[in-house]
């Protein structure tokens, strides 16, 4: 992915944790790895459910597996390389190793906001549309958004990694972020052109991201529209618990998303940033299984029937 033979740097140093204190970090350690396991435990929990439970073989489930694939991958991406560092004295990583992170972080992160929009399209059409839902949400028709996000996520990462790795990196080559992140690489880079790269992949991103939100903003504007008509309470409740944790991912995704790339420049605070940039990287995908677990009636009684019914089969 590196297109230019005049960079002299061939490796990175990340200096993500370098500014706290030496013996904060076995505990931050213990921390992210915790949060790191119950990620990864929530999600194999939320996929073998809906492939144990033939009620759970509908499209809001298939693309709730999907999304927890691109979950997985994506924190798999980031957080081991982020723990190893944690303890260790080199934070050397090499230029194609720096590469092929931004490539599958911007893979994956952007495969996960197209299909959180596309849950919010199926919701729309379950609600506002619920007769012509088994046609327009057929086996074949779901294949083919999730095949489509998968898609659109390598395109966003191959045109991002590739604009930035084409770039020329004279020096120095400390990276103040706990992975390849953009705008701290682009820090690094010379050339008359590095302005107007920052601007492209900015516009490119904020646009892809943004168009995303905009979509699931329409889709709910629609679904609160067709609740509001429903005459009985007890129906308004049930269409919109439907909705609940898609929505709460909804708000945790793209808030913190917000905070860490819309806030107002300010002094520079190595710590805060990290930790800021943490919050993006483990606490929502940590929080993800958790709200769909919870929020979710039918996957909450789901999971217990699947792996509680051998232990207590007189509770379930």
């Amino acid at each position: 992915m590196q297109g230019s033979n005049s960079s002299t740097v061939s490796e990175f140093i990340l200096l993500g944790f370098s500014a706290f204190p030496h013996q904060l970090l076995p505990v931050l350690y213990l921390v992210f790895l915790m949060m790191y396991l119950f990620t990864l435990l929530g999600n194999l929990l939320i996929m073998a459910t809906v492939w144990h439970q033939r009620t759970l073989h509908v499209p809001m489930y298939l693309f709730l597996c999907a999304l927890s694939i691109s979950e997985i991958l994506y924190t798999l991406t980031l957080i081991p390389r982020m723990l190893t560092d944690l303890l260790s004295m080199q934070h050397s990583i090499a230029l194609v190793a720096c590469a092929s992170q931004m490539f599958f972080t911007f893979t994956f992160g952007f495969t996960h906001s197209f299909l959180l929009t596309i849950m919010g399209y199926d919701r729309y059409l379950a609600i506002c549309h619920p007769l012509h839902y088994s046609v327009l949400m057929s086996p074949r028709g779901c294949g083919c958004l999730v095949a489509w996000s998968w898609v659109g996520g390598l395109v966003m990462g191959l045109v991002v990694t590739t604009t930035i790795f084409h770039l020329t990196f004279c020096g120095p080559n400390k990276i103040h972020h706990f992975a390849c992140h953009v705008p701290p690489l682009l820090e690094l880079a010379c050339g008359d052109n590095v302005p107007s790269v920052s601007f492209g992949v900015g516009l490119v991103c904020i646009t892809a991201l943004l168009g995303c939100f905009i979509l699931i903003l329409l889709s709910y504007a629609f679904i609160v529209a067709t609740i509001l008509r429903i005459p009985s309470a007890e129906g308004r409740h049930k269409a919109f618990s439907t909705c609940a944790s898609h929505l709460t991912v909804v708000v945790v995704h793209y808030g913190f998303a917000s905070i860490i790339y819309l806030k107002p420049k300010g002094p520079p605070s190595p710590e805060g940033d990290t930790l800021m940039a943490t919050t993006y990287t483990i606490l929502t995908p940590f929080l993800s299984p958790i709200i769909f677990s919870l929020r979710n009636k039918e996957l909450k009684m789901a999971m217990k029937k699947t792996f509680l019914s051998d232990l207590c089969p007189e509770k379930v």
